[in-house]
Order: structure tokens, then sequence, then C-alpha cells
């Protein structure tokens, strides 16, 4: 198996094509023009990098910046014959390895990417050892001392994670509203195992996949007799859950009726079994959750305007994935590491490009569809494998083609940003079957907006 490298390339363009590292298989190449570019990155997700110093600057100077930065790969510094400072100087200026290329030298010029490919295997295997098996830099950071359940470190979830902290200290109701996946019995668990009620169970049960009726007795159980099939008592969640907190998702989905048996435990704090007489009195902490806006239906009957209030002691609104993108490298090591180790595969790790593209991607699915798409590219890599950009799905891929469709030679950015944006109309309307309306809904414009770009477009 061909191992993939992953490099960062710091220095004139030209190089890259002109030594043909663009086009090796091997290498999944991040090119940066200068210093202060690569420090922006994370390096810390590279193994090697190569220092162009054929360009102009200070080679010295420029080596200690990069071998400064504590989390920079091992630096390969690329040469022209003849050029000052020597050899010997650059070694003691931080560089790992060497590379001196003659001067009109074709020979020499074609062996460059030969020898860039051994070395940067040199170099990524050291470092390799280094490191222990699994580690991932950053990702410990991103791990709360209270809540170590909740991955990232976005300022969004930052602020989550403080009405969490409140909430795990009260004993109201909590409703967690968002979109689906975006982790809301993960926070429900954290509220729970920080609360005063942590040595006691928690239980979830999805409303919206038990019918009606079939809900009724999971949550507040039966006796014996009550219908056919019941054999004898069997207690309920709410009783299950006596001590604990008791998980409601989705319970946007549940029916009036029973949404008024609902509202009555939460009020009187007692059960009344299925074909039960007398009621039994209950300790436990609701805490529901929700992908609608219940507010706004409330008004329409779609959920009692009272229960509402009874859940939304506490609100916390979740957000969505990609209005906390900090959070999504973080999150993709960590399912990595999760799944990789069940495989043999916590070895593998996201190349550069791979990381662009996690982060030009918007995520309709959430932590969940993160968590899916990272387990499809560990069942396609081999232990130990770059996770490429060849290795993701299409939709997180798809970025890719109207880049590449609107890049070409001496266009303008208007012109190649327009290219762009007509590729986007074109496979929208081929998505909806050429309904206009549709897709300027799913495009987020108005329909006289889409008329008015497809006519500047050309659009037919």
């Amino acid at each position: 198996m061909a191992v993939i490298r992953s490099v960062l390339w710091i220095g004139p363009g030209q190089g890259l094509s002109e030594n043909g590292v663009t086009a090796a298989p091997s290498l999944d190449v991040v090119w940066v023009r200068d210093v202060k570019e690569a420090l922006a990155l994370s390096p810390g997700s590279f193994e090697g990098a190569v220092l162009d110093a054929r360009g102009a600057g200070d080679t010295l100077a420029q080596l200690a910046e990069l071998t400064g930065h504590p989390a920079f790969p091992p630096v390969l510094l690329l040469m022209q014959r003849g050029a000052a400072p020597n050899a010997s100087a650059c070694e003691g200026a931080g560089a790992a390895e060497i590379i001196v290329v003659g001067d009109g030298d074709s020979d020499a010029r074609g062996n460059v990417l030969e020898e860039i490919l051994v070395r940067i295997d040199i170099l990524a295997k050291t470092r390799g050892s280094e490191r222990r098996a699994g580690s991932r830099p950053g990702l410990a950071a991103c791990r709360h001392a209270r809540f170590p359940e909740v991955i990232g470190g976005s300022r969004a979830l930052r602020d989550v994670l403080g009405l969490v902290e409140r909430a795990s200290g009260s004993s109201a109701t909590v409703l967690l509203t968002g979109e689906t996946g975006t982790g809301k019995e993960v926070i429900a668990r954290a509220i729970h195992q920080n609360s005063n009620r942590q040595r006691h169970a928690f239980v979830a049960i999805n409303c919206a996949a038990f019918p009606d009726t079939l809900l009724e007795s999971e949550l507040f159980g039966y006796r014996k007799g009550a219908f056919t099939g019941a054999e004898k008592d069997k207690p309920g969640l709410f009783e299950l859950a006596h001590g604990g907190t008791l998980f409601l998702d989705e319970i946007g989905e549940t029916t009036a009726p029973l949404q008024a048996k609902l509202l009555r435990v939460l009020q009187e704090r007692e059960v009344l079994p299925v074909g039960g007489s007398r009621p039994r009195g209950i300790n436990v902490r609701v805490i529901a959750a929700t992908n609608r806006t219940l507010r706004g239906e409330s008004t329409k009957e779609a959920l009692r305007e009272d229960l509402y209030y009874r859940l939304a002691v506490f609100p916390i609104a979740i957000p969505p994935l990609r209005e906390r993108c900090d959070d999504i490298v973080p999150l993709a090591e960590h399912f990595l590491l999760l799944h990789g180790g069940r495989d043999g595969k916590e070895s593998c790790r996201l190349s550069q490009s791979a990381i662009h593209l996690l982060l030009s991607h918007r995520w309709p699915g959430n932590v969940r569809e993160l968590e899916n798409e990272m387990q499809r590219a560990l069942a396609l890599a081999e232990p130990g494998e770059l996770i490429t950009p060849s290795l993701l799905s299409d939709r997180v891929k798809e970025i890719i083609e109207p880049v590449c469709v609107g890049a070409e030679r001496g266009e303008s950015l208007r012109e190649a940003l327009d290219r762009i944006e007509a590729w986007l109309i074109r496979r929208c309307l081929e998505f909806n079957g050429g309904r206009r309306a549709a897709t300027a809904r799913k495009l987020g414009v108005t329909r006289e907006g889409l008329y008015k770009k497809m006519k500047r477009l050309g659009i037919q």
C-alpha cells in the first residue's frame, strides 16, 4: 500500500509545478506563499514541511521562525547550489533535511521530487515514532474538565456549556432545542452527570419511535389485565427513572391526549399506570428535546401552550454545526479515535486537504453526519493511512467540482464567480426537476432574484 504523506509547501508556487510535486500521488500538499501564512495554519497536522529557499527572503530567519513554533513539523529545505547561507548554518537554524538543486541542471531538477519523497518519508516515520499512537494534537484542549463527553471549543459551544452548568445545579425542567444531530442527548447526559441525581438512573426515550398508545404504557407503565397481553404489572419509565433523570426526545411528536397526561405528571409529580386506579408518586427530573420551534407551534395547537411553558422552564438552544466551525476538526479527530480504535485504525488521521473540505461543508446532518463521514472514511482506509479527500464522500467533495469548473486561465474573479454560480444554479435546477420555485427556496433566494440571475448568466 502506498502511504500518502501530508506536506506543507512554503515558497514560490512555480516550485511545485517545476518539480512535479502537485502530481505526486503519494503527497497531499498544501501550498502557502510565506512563513506567516504557514504559521497561521494548524502546522501540527502535517508530517513535514518543505521550505523553498530559492525565492527571496532571509533563509536562516525563516527557518528560525518556523522551528520556533512548538508544533511545527520537521522542515526540509530546498536550496540553490552556491547560494548563501551554507548547509551547516541551515542545519544549525533547525533544518531537518537539505536538498541542494543545481543551477539549470535538468537531470538534478528531475530528481528533486524523488529526493523529496524519500526524505519526507524518513521525517514522517521518525516523527511518528516519537508520538504516542492515536494521539491528536490539540484534541485534549477541546475536552472540558467538567463535561468530558462534550467535544469542542467554539464560542457558541462554550455559551451552551455555561447554561448546562447552571442547569446542572438546578432541579428545573430543561427544554433542549436544535436541529437533528446536534447532540441534544449528549447535552442531556452532561446535565444529569453533573447534577445531584448522577447516582441514579438516566433514562432516555424517543417519543417519535412509538405509537401513542404504546408510548403511554412505556412512560406510565400498566397494571396486569389492563389490555390483551398485560400478564403482569410493568413499571413505566417515569418510575424506572425515580430519583434520576428522564430524557424525552422529540417531545413535539406527541399527540394532544398524551400531552394532557404529561402535563398532569409534571404538575402533580405522580403517574397513573394504564389500567390502574391509584397514582404513584415520582421524583424525576425531566429533560425534553425537540428539533421543532415549539413556541411557534404551541399557538397552532401542535403543542399545548401550558405544556410548553411547563417544559421550557430552562430552555437551551444548541446551535447547528455550521455555526460552530471551530468544533468540526476536534469532533472529526474524536470520531477517528473512537471508531478507529475498534478496527485497529486508531493511527489514521486527516490530511490538511481533507480538513479544508470538512470546514467548507455545511453539515445539514450536524454532528451525526460528521460521525458517519468519519466512519465511512475509516472503512475505506488502511491501518495508518492518511485520510485524504479521495476517502471522503461525494457530498463533502462536491465543492471541488464548481471550483474546478470556475478556474480558467485568464478569467477575472468576477467571471470565475459567475461560472461557479451558474454551475450551482444548473445543478440545483436539475435536482429539483427544473422547478424554479423549489430551486429558489433551496438556494435561499427569491424567485424574482433567481430569474434575474438566470437571465444574467444565460441559463435557460
